[in-house]
């Protein structure tokens, strides 16, 4: 619908700031920076604390991400790229093959924030990363950080164990509760 306009839910507050890990394939530079820059700026709205890494294409970002979950060190990641329809189906197998690697982590537990670009041509890409503009990288940020507060707000609850033996219930499998411990 031509004129309308989208909701963007409010960035959520934490406690402690979360760590997010912006991974970014700069095959366009250009685009690239510019994806970036709206993630800071997102993060940094949020207070979070930022790493960056880069890799070579699209397809890597998934495995990068994984790669760096399994450490524990971030509590959610921010994809950034971007895919330019060419003359051959190769197009179809990045944008496919990345979005499914994020997608299959995504499911697994992981925060991921997907702003992968798939674009036509470079002035759309151009407008989708323009951080004044469209902000695909601010919003995979945002989306990064939603899901950061959702897994923290759906943590397992860690019971503390009571310090006193007489809140404790014991279970009795046969015998009395008092006297020889011994069998």
């Amino acid at each position: 619908m031509a004129g309308s306009s989208h909701y963007e839910v409010p960035l959520p507050a934490f406690e402690t700031a979360p760590r997010l890990l912006i991974v970014v394939a700069p095959y366009y530079r250009d685009i690239a920076d510019d994806l970036v820059a709206g993630a800071r700026a997102v993060a940094a709205q949020a207070g979070a604390v930022v790493d960056l890494v880069e890799v070579p294409g699209a397809l890597e970002i998934p495995t990068a991400i994984g790669m760096a979950a399994r450490s524990g060190r971030f509590d959610g990641f921010v994809a950034l790229g971007c895919v330019i329809r060419g003359e051959t189906t190769h197009y179809d197998t990045v944008c496919n093959d990345s979005s499914r690697g994020l997608t299959l982590l995504g499911l697994e537990g992981y925060a991921i924030g997907n702003g992968i670009l798939t674009v036509e041509n470079m002035d759309q890409a151009a407008v989708r990363a323009d951080p004044n503009g469209q902000n695909k990288g601010g919003g995979a940020a945002a989306a990064a950080l939603h899901l950061v507060h959702l897994s923290r707000k759906y943590a397992p609850i860690r019971r503390q164990p009571s310090s006193d033996l007489e809140d404790r219930d014991p279970i009795r499998l046969a015998g009395r509760l008092e006297g020889p411990t011994g069998a």
